[in-house]
Order: C-alpha cells, then structure tokens, then sequence
C-alpha cells in the first residue's frame, strides 16, 4: 500500500511538472516575442500581443498577424488579425468589450509607441475584405472571429492627433 501511494505521488508530480515546464516555455516564448517584433496592446482590455508579418495558422498560433499589402506602422491602414476562442486563451477574448474612445498601442520593433483611438467595431462575414481596404487616413484594424466562429469582429482606431 506504502509503494502504492508513493508511486501515485511520484507519477502525480511527473505530470505536473510537466504541465509546468510547458507553461513556462511558452510563456518565455511569449515574452520573446513581445521583445523582438511589433505589439498591439490595448490596456483597458489587458490585451497585449506580439505581431508577426501574415495571417496564416503557423503565425496565428502564436500571435497576432499583419495583413500582407496593408498599411504600415503610423502609415494607411494597418490591419491584423488574431484568434479569439472561448474555449482557447487566445489573445483577443475580450476584444468584444471594446468601446469608443479606447486607446490601442502599437509598438514598432524599436519600441516607439503609435497611439490609436477606438472609433469603431462591428461584425462582419468571413467574406467581406473591404475592411482591409485603405481609407486615405491613418487607422489599425483589428479582426478577429466572434464567439461562434461564423463572422468577424472588426475594431477600428484612428491616429491620436498627439502622434
């Protein structure tokens, strides 16, 4: 009964151990990539994300992406994309409590901070790529998928005038 239990310990804290070890290397990869590339960040939403360029599921996996052929850092439209999921600890879960007036961040690779402001969000189909379009003004677009996964959320910010 004595070894029973020991061993019942023992492989208790080998899964443990490595849930943790998981835990922590994707955290510190996490943290790699908020240091090296482009971050978004919107604080009032505790929503902060590495950016990567393009949107294809290796990027998404582990961050935001940059729309290819799309505006620039301070510069057109620059629009990313980024999971959300119920299920999943995603990056942009809370995007939906979004409101008017919020700022959004946009850290370049330098870490100079572009400050936006929320003037817009609303859903849209998967199909509906005129968001991504440029509106001869300077704008970060935000998309993600919406709780069931069937459309798109979009959040709009313009350029703060004190950038």
């Amino acid at each position: 009964m004595f070894i029973a239990g020991l061993l019942a310990i023992l492989i208790g804290l080998s899964i443990l151990s490595f849930f943790a070890y998981r835990k922590i290397k994707r955290e510190l990869h996490l943290r790699k990539l908020l240091r090296e590339n482009v971050v978004v960040e919107i604080p009032d939403l505790d929503i902060k994300a590495p950016v990567l360029e393009g949107v294809g599921n290796d990027v998404l996996r582990q961050a935001a992406g940059h729309f290819e052929n799309t505006g620039d850092i301070g510069k057109g439209n620059y629009c990313i994309a980024g999971h959300s999921s119920v299920i999943y600890k995603e990056f942009f879960n809370d995007l939906k409590n979004v409101q008017n007036g919020m700022e959004i961040y946009l850290y370049d690779k330098s870490k100079n901070r572009y400050t936006y402001v929320v003037t817009d969000s609303f859903i849209v189909n998967p199909d509906e790529t005129w968001i991504l379009d440029d509106f001869e003004d300077v704008r970060i677009t935000i998309v993600t998928c919406t709780d069931d996964g069937t459309q798109r959320q979009v959040v709009v910010g313009k350029m703060s005038a004190n950038d």
